[in-house]
């Protein structure tokens, strides 16, 4: 890792990420680069000094200068900040995508005395007998907490437990009733997550993804598609009510103030590597106490990035089984 020289003339440092040179190496005359982006990863825009007493040529030099890290092969390190391109230049804000915990069942582990396996993020139970000990250590509260994400199919009469993104803008200055363009609405999301843990189920988990490819770090890549499956469906549009502390549009709960586009859902499977051994628990997980029991717990993430603005986020996960 190093920084390059941007002291003198603007450099362009293009590298292929691994999933490209592993293509490439092929060698069969298939490669062919038909995508790329841009990131501004390392830009710090409050630089900007409008103030600069050497005249407008020097507003920005701070950022001119800002050191710039050469360009990463690995490709979850690398351009975590996408530009974009949109045609409309009178916008006043982005959309965001932001954590939906509104429903019981989309909820992260809250924090308690008798929790030890996972605080502030979902937990993915990895197989029936976790579920089944949990159930009998800890009263029906606790066990609610812990099986918002339960990766085996124990769904129960609805939507099982899983996690929810919403996207679209995060503000009251715009009417809630509009929709949001179709220039700024996800049509498509991009999930990354370890494929040596789990995969990516829909939103009943019933149905398991399939990663579109899987780099040389094991990272499964899956894209989901709105109408396309259980992923990706249009959020209701309207001014936010508060029932019991609860922000809903109808039936709907909804916790974007301003316009909104569409929201993901997914849940999770346990990868058979997990739920067969040990292995993987001892080697790069943790061990976790409820009521005498023992649990091995890794932790990890699953990044949601929106396919049209590049806007992305990691949602903290925890893997748990009753250790033998």
């Amino acid at each position: 890792m190093a920084f390059l020289d941007n002291s003198g003339d603007i450099i362009l440092d293009a590298v292929l990420t691994d999933a490209g040179r592993k293509r490439l190496a092929r060698g069969d005359g298939t490669f062919k680069v038909t995508k790329y982006c841009f990131g501004d990863d390392e830009i710090d825009y409050a630089s900007f000094n409008p103030d600069a007493a050497s005249g407008s040529a020097y507003y920005d030099l701070e950022i001119l200068q800002t050191p710039i890290l050469e360009a990463f092969t690995n490709n979850r390190s690398s351009v975590k900040s996408k530009l974009i391109t949109i045609t409309n230049n009178n916008l006043l804000y982005l959309p965001e995508m932001v954590l939906n915990q509104v429903a019981n069942r989309t909820k992260q582990m809250e924090d308690s005395s008798a929790n030890t396996l996972s605080t502030g993020s979902f937990l993915v139970l990895v197989n029936q007998e976790t579920s089944d000990q949990l159930k009998a250590d800890n009263d029906a509260d606790f066990f609610g907490i812990t099986q918002p994400c339960n990766g085996f199919g124990d769904i129960g009469e609805d939507i099982g437990g899983h996690v929810r993104v919403d996207q679209g803008l995060n503000t009251t200055k715009l009417d809630p009733s509009n929709k949001l363009s179709a220039e700024l609405t996800e049509q498509q999301y991009m999930l990354q997550l370890d494929n040596r843990l789990g995969t990516i189920t829909d939103v009943f988990a019933k149905k398991q993804g399939s990663p579109s490819f899987i780099d040389d770090d094991q990272i499964a890549t899956y894209y989901v598609t709105i109408n396309v499956g259980q992923y990706v469906i249009n959020c209701k549009s309207g001014p936010l009510t508060g029932e019991n502390n609860v922000a809903t549009v109808g039936k709907g709960a909804e916790v974007l103030p301003g316009p909104r586009g569409t929201k993901i859902r997914f849940g999770f499977k346990a990868s058979t590597n997990l739920q067969a051994s040990d292995y993987l628990f001892d080697t790069i997980g943790r061990t976790a106490t409820v009521s005498s029991t023992d649990y091995g717990c890794i932790d990890t993430t699953v990044k949601v990035t929106g396919v049209t603005t590049g806007y992305s986020i990691d949602i903290p996960l925890t893997f748990a089984k009753k250790l033998s």
